[in-house]
């Protein structure tokens, strides 16, 4: 998504080298254009596995956390806090004329003289969606932001199939193809292959890229269900972020925002002369980056988060940083699970 205007930096300087490392690409002088980025997850010539045998074994252990009351569509291994009809007993109430005569607690009514009906946990299944942002601008850093929350898509959905959760991993905007739903741990080849075919929209071409707002809009009118809705995005869109993270939250949604930003990005490595190029509209412009602009930059870029940290915790949305050079697993087990996203 869009850099340069999302942070409003202020000076003219700095606008142009957030547009540098947030969104465009830069060349060593002012008359050539550096050559394109490889697609995501490819190094060395061969596409690695999102998640690694291992991983896997240690994702198993862990469990999608819901802050929110879901109404799931079939049994699953999650107890829910509502009261249900299962084989663990949870508490007591008092007998109304219409309730189960078989929930009744005889034994109790022959001490009490009252009717009481037996209550016990129920196990619901959970409907998780793992939004992915690609847009061009994810197309960037190293390791590359969009591999990164594809892993992290694909790492929460196969936490999710283990418990027996529907699963549903989308792209907002690209290709279009159609997401799918799944429910087992049959079903992680099917996810993982749709995770595999996403690509970042094209370069410099503002048609081609969805807005956040547009992505989520699609999303929320195909009538999905309630439930937990984790946005992996770097949140770097010219129209903003805000009226996207409004939809979900005006479905009863249960949002977690995992804020993808590349090591470039948060500790800028460019100096001197460059020629940049948008990813997204393919606006150009050249600039002189020395200490003052970098300076500027990070200002600009600890104010954005900070202002997007806010905007979530008002809206009680979880709000997690995630560097790309950070290992899924970590995050996965330490950053997530600190901030209660998993347990």
């Amino acid at each position: 998504m869009e850099h340069s205007d999302i942070h409003a930096p202020a000076s003219a300087a700095a606008a142009a080298v957030s547009a540098i490392l947030l969104n465009m690409s830069d060349t060593s002088d002012l008359t050539t254009d550096s050559p394109a980025a490889g697609p995501p997850g490819v190094s060395a010539g061969r596409a690695e596995p999102l998640l690694s045998p291992a991983l896997l074994h240690r994702l198993e252990r862990l469990e999608l956390v819901s802050r929110k009351i879901f109404r799931g569509r079939m049994k699953g291994e999650r107890i829910s806090r509502r009261k249900g009809q299962s084989v663990e007993f949870a508490d007591f109430r008092n007998y109304v004329p219409g309730d189960d005569l078989r929930l009744i607690d005889w034994n109790l009514y022959a001490r009490l003289d009252q009717l009481f009906l037996k209550l016990f946990q129920e196990e619901e299944d959970l409907h998780f969606y793992a939004l992915v942002d690609t847009s061009a601008s994810m197309n960037f850093g190293t390791p590359n932001k969009l591999r990164v929350a594809k892993q992290l898509a694909a790492a929460l959905g196969y936490i999710g199939l283990c418990r027996g959760d529907r699963v549903c991993v989308q792209a907002l905007g690209g290709a279009g193809r159609s997401a799918p739903v799944v429910r087992s741990r049959s079903g992680l080849w099917k996810m993982l292959q749709y995770l595999d075919g996403l690509v970042p929209a094209p370069a410099h071409d503002p048609s081609a890229n969805t807005s956040l707002h547009d992505g989520v809009k699609d999303f929320v009118l195909r009538g999905v269900s309630t439930g937990v809705v984790v946005l992996i995005t770097d949140l770097m869109d010219k129209a903003g972020y805000e009226s996207a993270l409004r939809m979900l939250i005006g479905r009863q949604m249960d949002v977690f925002v995992l804020q993808v930003l590349s090591q470039e990005e948060l500790d800028p490595p460019v100096r001197g002369d460059r020629r940049l190029i948008d990813a997204e509209d393919g606006e150009a412009a050249e600039i002189t980056v020395n200490q003052y602009v970098i300076d500027k930059y990070h200002e600009t870029l600890q104010a954005f988060l900070h202002d997007a940290r806010q905007y979530c915790a008002q809206r009680s949305i979880m709000h997690v940083l995630v560097p790309t050079d950070t290992p899924v697993e970590t995050v996965m087990t330490r950053y997530l699970r600190s901030r209660g996203v998993v347990r």
